[in-house]
């Protein structure tokens, strides 16, 4: 018997029941995403790089600065007012400000970013719902919940990646919804979040290209993609301090872009052999289909995440960019997953295929459903789980901080409030809410403290002999040792505060 329909106006049974459940969906998810980083938090698996970056800048938004990051500046050479907009682009960061009105420090950022995470859920609901059904939709929404870029991205703390899946996913389902208005909105906030990410638009672009009645609105979307990426990265950037050079990594192909593109055009079997060198990049590329079951293949919304892939793929510097860790395929992970219900949509209308394939009896019936390649999606999902970032929710280290945490932890509450400090890489956030942090490297900063780790190699140094020499040369430059426990090292010399 059929459900009697709700009131003018009001959802039926069914639906809420569907609303319900999204929103159970998206609740879970973001209870993992944040429970997992805030567990890494507690644990002392974050790193200054990049946490405390992203901290110290959006704590400047909070007061109504700009986004300064101390970290970042005086590390790599920009000095201590350092914007990081001169770094990467991403003024949405400042929406993240009135959290740190409630908040103040890093574990507010993981928890913003398990959110935003979440929140995509929703718009590949809508889109799975409209090809595969209710069930395919959850199954496939649920598929990206668990998804190894996902998982990578929070095992590297926070990035401006955080609001990459939402307004990605958004921009492609309301396009395909017909709301074209909302669609261009997602694609402008987009361009608020990376420099890049007009090749995001410019993959869009290229995909409206290929329906009928779309190619006037797919033009304008790759023309405005390319020149917003253009604008930002070359002049935007270096408005605010940054070096147009920082991150050019394509010195194979030529000296800047120009030089390159001109390369290309005369060699472009030189560009082929990038996206191949090393080898290791293919491997990442299939690291990406394979847990979709191929089926970003059969779809065109693939083009979506050509230009940025490109971008990373013909680099041969920065190997961080073609390797299946940290945050960078979670930047297109969205669209693929939306590209993955598209081309089992596809291949369930293929005439060809329809006509070929002659399934009988429980087998035929079984597989008929639209949901059931959704649900292969999720249970590829389900078996990445264990290789990648969401394995550690396993380790029992995790959750009870080990001898090494608990010494960390220790060693930062030698540190008095308001006082500036180097602190090694993996100490840094649990520092930053309370202190103002350097990266302890291998250049003296004078700074009064310093937080040092003489028994792991940590981030930049090459080696712990290394980072044991650094600290007999504080040691002989006047620092006083006042902690050391399990490799953690505090320093103290009193001085004038020098930044």
């Amino acid at each position: 018997m059929e459900e009697p329909a709700g009131g003018a106006g009001r959802p039926g049974a069914g639906e809420r029941r569907r609303v319900w459940a999204l929103a159970a969906l998206v609740a879970a998810s973001a209870v993992l995403d944040s429970g997992y980083a805030l567990l890494r938090l507690h644990a002392f698996r974050a790193s200054t790089y990049d946490l405390v970056i992203f901290d110290q800048a959006v704590r400047s938004y909070s007061r109504f600065g700009a986004p300064v990051a101390i970290v970042k500046g005086v590390h790599n050479g920009f000095g201590p007012g350092f914007s990081v907009l001169g770094d990467h682009f991403s003024p949405i960061l400042a929406v993240l400000a009135p959290l740190y009105w409630i908040h103040d420090g890093p574990g507010t950022l993981l928890v913003a970013q398990g959110v935003l995470f979440a929140l995509a859920i929703v718009p590949i609901w809508r889109f799975a719902e409209r090809r595969l059904g209710a069930r395919g939709a959850y199954c496939a929404a649920a598929a990206y919940a668990l998804s190894w870029p996902v998982a990578e991205a929070l095992a590297f703390d926070f990035h401006e990646v955080a609001f990459v899946p939402l307004l990605s996913a958004v921009m492609i389902e309301r396009y395909d919804a017909g709301r074209r208005g909302r669609a261009a909105l997602a694609a402008f906030l987009l361009l608020l979040v990376k420099e890049d990410m007009g090749l995001l638009l410019a993959g869009f672009g290229l995909f409206l290209l290929t329906r009928r009645g779309e190619r006037r609105a797919g033009l304008a979307y790759a023309a405005c993609g390319v020149a917003a990426t253009a604008v930002c990265s070359k002049i935007a950037i270096a408005a605010f301090g940054g070096d147009n050079d920082y991150y050019w990594a394509y010195t194979s192909l030529g000296r800047d872009l120009p030089h390159a593109a001109a390369h290309v055009l005369l060699h472009p079997w030189d560009a082929v052999a990038a996206i191949g060198t090393p080898p290791a990049k293919l491997a990442m590329m299939g690291l990406l289909v394979l847990p979709l079951l191929l089926l970003p293949l059969a779809s065109p919304l693939t083009l979506v995440v050509l230009p940025p892939l490109a971008e990373r793929m013909l680099a041969d510097r920065f190997a961080n960019w073609w390797s299946p860790h940290y945050h960078y395929n979670a930047f297109i992970v969205a669209a693929l997953v939306l590209a993955s219900v598209d081309g089992a949509a596809r291949l369930r209308r293929n005439p060809w295929l329809r006509s070929r394939v002659r399934l009988r009896g429980r087998v035929a019936e079984g597989l008929r459903p639209a949901w059931v390649p959704a649900a292969g999606l999720l249970a590829a999902a389900i078996v990445t789980v264990p290789f990648f970032a969401f394995g550690d929710l396993s380790d029992p280290a995790l959750y009870r901080r080990n001898e090494r945490a608990s010494a960390a932890a220790a060693a930062v509450t030698k540190v008095p409030d308001g006082a500036l400090v180097e602190a090694a890489n993996g100490v840094g956030p649990a520092l930053t809410g309370r202190t103002r942090v350097l990266l302890w490297d291998w250049q003296p900063r004078d700074a009064p403290w310093v937080v040092a780790d003489v028994e792991r190699r940590t981030f930049p140094f090459p080696s712990v002999a290394e980072q044991q020499r650094r600290v007999a040369l504080l040691a002989a430059s006047g620092y006083r040792q006042v902690f050391a426990r399990d490799g953690y090292v505090v320093l103290h010399r009193a001085g004038p505060d020098p930044w």
